[in-house]
């Protein structure tokens, strides 16, 4: 059977023919690129893509299959799955240029299945390196995956910029995890739509964790008596979260030792009255080299922003940790007046390289020493 045609619409008027694959279903988002060549299970399960439509340079992917699930055996009172950063596909939907229906042996679908078995739509046939060139010449632009033009409509009155994703993503309730042996005490992650490698490698420092919603108050978090707190990654507009500003500020001034992720790195850069600005494309790479400019070593990283602190935004309480090679853009920072590191990239990674893991054990570091970074 022939697929059905299908298109890219753009919201200045334009379009690309291509092909379904997929949900028969519309979709629409912001549209992003990634230009990694594996790792396609970890990117479309991470949370801070909702709300967004992701194209693959790539030119082929499904290579490998979708692997099977498998779980992190411990004591934890909820298991985490090791192929996948969330318990769903979080993009709105998928463009390619091909895909293919490779399996090889821990595969436990094809990517086309995967993605019917999901419910998002994807589109192949498509020119990704073209539009990504479009994309980073243009700018990000709201898209619509869609097969005869329904969508145009919605497509008009999409503002990605204002909707609370976060809470779309963010656990209901308090997720608790034990670390394996005995328990140092106790991590808090504010959870903005977290990523399952973030709190594996926080479990790894073998401290509990107590995975709590994006909207706790302060109040809430301190009953944990935690012995550090993790601003966690996530998806959206973090100007949009000035409650959450609120807490993270009245949080740091305990000096509990913290660290900030991606998103977490954005609100907490806000609380110190820094400012975040709206990127033109954004990072979203797992080769993207920043450099540590306290000893002058390069990294390869794993990104998946679309906003950023700049220099001249700076707190005037920190200092510069990590910059970005390519742009100068600020990778992260340390405010030790209120013990707090922060990254703008994914440490945990996957997919991606690891260079970064040290963050964890830095961060480790500062819960030893306790209130004094």
């Amino acid at each position: 059977m022939v697929d059905e045609k299908a298109y890219v619409y753009m919201r200045d008027g334009s379009k690309l023919e291509g092909f379904r694959f997929g949900a028969r279903k519309d979709a629409i988002g912001e549209l992003v690129f990634v230009t990694a060549m594996t790792g396609y299970p970890e990117s479309l399960t991470d949370p801070s893509y909702r709300g967004q439509i992701l194209i693959f340079t790539h030119p082929l992917i499904g290579n490998y299959g979708v692997p099977k699930r498998k779980f992190k055996q411990s004591k934890q009172s909820t298991d985490l799955e090791e192929s996948f950063q969330s318990d769903r596909i979080q993009v709105e939907g998928v463009v390619v240029s091909e895909y293919t229906n490779g399996m090889k042996w821990d595969s436990g679908s094809t990517f086309n299945q995967w993605l019917i078995e999901s419910s998002i739509p994807g589109i192949y046939g498509i020119d990704t390196r073209a539009l990504t060139i479009r994309l980073r010449s243009g700018g990000t632009i709201i898209g619509a995956i869609s097969r005869n033009g329904n969508a145009l409509q919605k497509l008009e009155k999409y503002d990605y910029e204002s909707i609370n994703f976060v809470k779309e993503v963010s656990p209901k309730e308090p997720i608790f995890y034990n670390a394996n042996g005995k328990s140092k005490g106790i991590i808090v992650v504010v959870d903005f739509g977290a990523k399952n490698g973030l709190i594996l490698d926080l479990l790894s420092l073998g401290y509990d964790v107590a995975r709590i919603p994006w909207d706790s108050s302060p109040s809430e978090v301190l009953s944990y008596k935690p012995s550090g707190i993790v601003y966690s990654s996530g998806p959206g507009n973090p100007n949009l979260l000035s409650d959450v500003v609120e807490n993270i500020r009245e949080l740091l001034s305990t000096g509990i030792p913290s660290l900030g992720v991606c998103l977490g790195h954005q609100l907490a850069v806000l609380a110190l009255g820094g400012k975040i600005r709206k990127m033109k494309f954004g990072h979203r790479a797992v080769n993207k080299g920043v450099l540590n400019l306290i000893d002058g070593k390069a990294y390869i990283t794993t990104h998946n922003h679309g906003y950023a602190l700049m220099r001249e935004d700076m707190p005037k309480s920190a200092k510069i940790l990590f910059e970005s090679i390519d742009d100068k853009v600020v990778e992260g920072i340390m405010d030790k007046e209120h013990n707090l590191m922060t990254v703008q990239f994914h440490p945990e990674a996957r997919p991606g390289a690891w260079d970064t893991k040290f963050v964890f054990e830095m961060f480790g570091k500062m819960i030893a020493n306790g209130k004094k970074a």
